[in-house]
């Protein structure tokens, strides 16, 4: 008696051609079948997995203590390596934060446990993802006897490797491991992008940024504007005298580095050597000064910044005003010197930028306060150089009526002929009948010529 298999042979034969399109049916159903399978059975192995990795994680951390401090014995832990994984991990997670002896008792426990020597190991023998995963949990160490297995990996033929071991000892963030970067860029052996060199210099060098000048002096054209850019980043005020030095090199991109850092500096000398870099060629160069002296907030500066605010880049010009923004204290006497160098562009960027930093909404409270008149100074001279919108918007929209009436008399005295048709669009859109009373008074006595009198009357409220 034939079987149910050669039944179902002799079945599809019988059906000839349509037979081969049963034969692929067949074989795609069992195929996804198959595939669901190994889906469903990888989930469930999985499954099972994390269930025995979260409760070894428990127990490991039930006697965490006991581990850091030694006390629990190596073969309870350190046999499995799921158990070793778990454990590294913590104690890289607590790394990242701990200070002081918290951070030397976890590294202790590290060496003890000869997890840090497995990992020197396997960055200095394995290859691949293996090799680069080893050097990033090194460099997470900050362990200074992992420097030369990171060190010795920046020669190495893969760039993902040399990238992973530079990023390695970034992590670190101490001195020492910049050394080996350094000594790799003067001696022209390091070949990665640019942003992941000074990344890596930036961690190393910010505890120490004297570490950088040294190399800065060997260096060649490329790889001193690279170091001078992490100087730029990292500098203090130490460091005074060597950023002069740089602030006078050939190159325009180290000057620019030392431009951003001579903020960083005594003031005397800040001023002095960035004033000369605010007359840089460079235009670039004359921007990080700029920037800088508007950081230092310092009245001795405004000379320079009023020259800058003149500039032919409109970038520097923009930058100046923010800084003279910034002393608003002085605003009189920045008005004054801009108002003589006669130039438009310059007035209208400074008047942009206070209006922009709330400067001039702060005069108008000022008018209201002890220092009244020198408000009225400033905001008839910002009036009278493009301050006419705000000023408008200030009439018709203040919270406080007191402000609003001060404001109408002092564009009410201001004589500019430009505000009447700012004023007359505003009557029509205005529904308060006393507002377009109060803006229909300031039109009238603009077309009067002004008002002679502070006291003169403004519509009742």
């Amino acid at each position: 008696m034939p079987s149910v298999f050669n039944r179902i042979i002799d079945f599809i034969e019988r059906l000839g051609p349509a037979g081969f399109v049963v034969q692929a049916i067949v074989a795609t159903a069992a195929g996804i079948g198959l595939l669901l399978a190994f889906i469903l059975g990888r989930r469930a192995w999985r499954h099972r997995l994390f269930q025995k990795r979260d409760r070894r994680a428990q127990e490991i951390r039930l006697h965490w203590d006991e581990i850091v401090s030694s006390e629990w014995p190596l073969q309870e832990w350190n046999v499995e390596e799921m158990d070793r994984g778990i454990v590294e991990t913590l104690l890289l997670d607590q790394l990242e934060t701990a200070q002081g002896e918290e951070a030397r008792r976890l590294l202790q426990c590290l060496r003890l446990s000869g997890l840090l020597d497995r990992r020197i190991l396997e960055a200095r023998t394995r290859h691949g993802w293996q090799k680069r995963a080893a050097l990033v949990l090194l460099g997470r160490t900050r362990a200074p006897e992992v420097i030369s297995a990171l060190a010795s990996a920046l020669d190495d033929a893969s760039e993902e490797t040399r990238v992973a071991a530079i990023r390695g000892l970034g992590r670190m963030g101490i001195p020492d491991a910049a050394v080996p970067i350094l000594d790799h860029l003067i001696e022209g052996r390091l070949k990665l992008p640019s942003t992941v060199i000074q990344n890596a210099l930036l961690n190393c060098s910010r505890r120490q940024p004297s570490i950088l000048v040294p190399y800065l002096r060997r260096a060649d054209a490329e790889t001193r504007a690279l170091v001078a850019r992490a100087l730029g980043e990292v500098a203090t005020s130490d460091l005074g005298e060597d950023l002069l030095l740089l602030a006078n090199d050939a190159q325009a991109e180290v000057r620019a580095s030392a431009a951003r850092s001579l903020g960083e500096t005594e003031l005397n000398l800040a001023l002095s050597a960035l004033g000369a870099l605010a007359e840089d060629e460079e235009w670039f160069v004359r921007l990080r000064a700029v920037v800088a002296l508007g950081n230092l907030r310092d009245e001795r500066a405004i000379p320079m910044l009023v020259d800058a605010l003149c500039d032919a880049n409109r970038f520097v010009r923009l930058r100046a005003a923010a800084g003279l923004a910034k002393l608003s204290e002085h605003l009189e006497t920045i008005l004054d010197m801009v108002g003589e160098k006669k130039d438009r562009y310059a007035m209208q960027a400074l008047v942009s930028e206070l209006q922009r930093d709330g400067v001039v909404l702060e005069q108008v409270s000022e008018l209201l306060g002890p220092a009244k008149q020198s408000a009225e100074r400033i905001l008839l001279r910002l009036v009278r150089s493009g301050a006419l919108r705000l000023l408008v918007s200030t009439l018709l929209l203040h919270t406080n009526w007191r402000a609003r009436v001060a404001v109408a008399r002092l564009l009410a005295r201001s004589g500019a002929e430009e505000l009447a048709p700012l004023l007359e669009n505003a009557i029509v859109k205005e529904r308060s009948p006393r507002q377009r009373k109060i803006t229909g008074w300031v039109l009238q006595r603009l077309a009067e010529g002004g008002a002679s009198s502070k006291r003169e009357l403004v519509p009742a409220r």
